[in-house]
């Protein structure tokens, strides 16, 4: 078999765009503990960068959390697609009961929203859960109205997330709706994550492993902040999603399903059994690249120099 070198670039188209990309890079890394993952969106500057690298170090050289359950329910993601696309992705949603919805995408209005809330609403049928994720992509007068309007034709809404773009606004739209707030960006991309809590400005937390520096790091927000945790992808391959089922494997509680089912978006992956979800559960498992899943979706000589560029850059940051 041939030999994988320590670190590896991938590229994978997304089989729809998805909050505005349509390829997925990142770099793999392998450590003591085993294979982690490097993948910074491509707009982070590499001092947002840090706590992803972090994360991957600490993935590849440290053992994660002993788990307190063998799989992790899990969410579909639905792009902001048209009605009857955002009914295929539930359809083949893999046993997801529970089906997060994009909103709020620019160039589009409230009623493609409705629609595609609503043809989600339908697909899953009775018993199914309908969340929104705004991305902070309104206002609070536009949010108080688009979650009302999303609320009526999900049969209930689970929660919105990060509505708004600010804690404070996020804080303003929790008193005026009865839809659970869940905080996102707020969280990930805060110079303080506690200031939902301060400002009693989210009901729901999401994390997410890359972004907050890794597992373990994860698991101290999830204890300091007191809200329960929805951990969630940030688009990785199968290597960085096991590090989220990880995470999501080690809370003492997991009231909600997590939005870890996203390797669907992508065409391909880095491992020959891709992290799949099953009945909507995702196992706890520690995947490796295997060979010829890797050759078909390494990166060119160019792209590959980029990320290595990027990677010593963050490194000196």
């Amino acid at each position: 078999m041939p030999q994988i070198p320590d670190v590896v670039v991938y590229r994978v188209p997304m089989r729809t765009r998805f909050r505005g990309i349509t390829v997925r890079e990142g770099l793999l890394l392998r450590g003591d503990a085993g294979w982690a993952e490097f993948s910074p969106f491509l707009d982070y500057d590499a001092r947002e960068c840090v706590p992803w690298l972090v994360a991957a170090r600490a993935s590849a050289d440290v053992a994660w959390p002993t788990p307190v359950r063998d799989a992790v329910p899990v969410n579909c993601t639905v792009p902001a697609v048209g009605p009857e696309q955002a009914a295929a992705v539930v359809t083949a949603g893999r046993g997801c009961r529970t089906a997060k919805v994009k909103v709020a995408e620019p160039g589009q209005s409230l009623a493609d929203d409705v629609a595609r809330v609503e043809a989600v609403h339908d697909a899953l049928g009775p018993g199914g859960r309908v969340r929104v994720d705004a991305n902070g992509g309104w206002d609070v007068d536009a949010a108080v109205a688009a979650v009302a309007a999303l609320d009526r034709v999900a049969g209930g809404l689970e929660y919105v997330e990060q509505p708004c773009a600010s804690v404070e606004d996020l804080a303003a739209v929790r008193r005026r709706v009865d839809v659970p707030v869940a905080a996102d960006e707020s969280i990930r991309r805060a110079a303080d994550p506690y200031r939902v809590v301060e400002l009693e400005a989210a009901d729901v937390a999401v994390l997410k492993v890359q972004p907050l520096g890794g597992v373990a790091a994860c698991l101290e927000i999830a204890e300091r902040i007191g809200l329960p945790v929805v951990v969630s992808s940030a688009l990785e391959s199968s290597i960085g999603i096991a590090a989220g089922v990880a995470l999501a494997a080690a809370l003492p509680e997991l009231p909600y399903a997590c939005g870890l089912a996203t390797v669907q978006l992508l065409t391909a992956d880095v491992v020959a059994r891709p992290l799949l979800p099953v009945d909507g559960l995702l196992p706890v498992t520690r995947p490796v690249p295997e060979a010829e899943a890797l050759r078909a979706v390494t990166a060119d000589d160019e792209t590959t120099a980029r990320w290595l560029a990027r990677l010593a850059e963050v490194e000196a940051a």
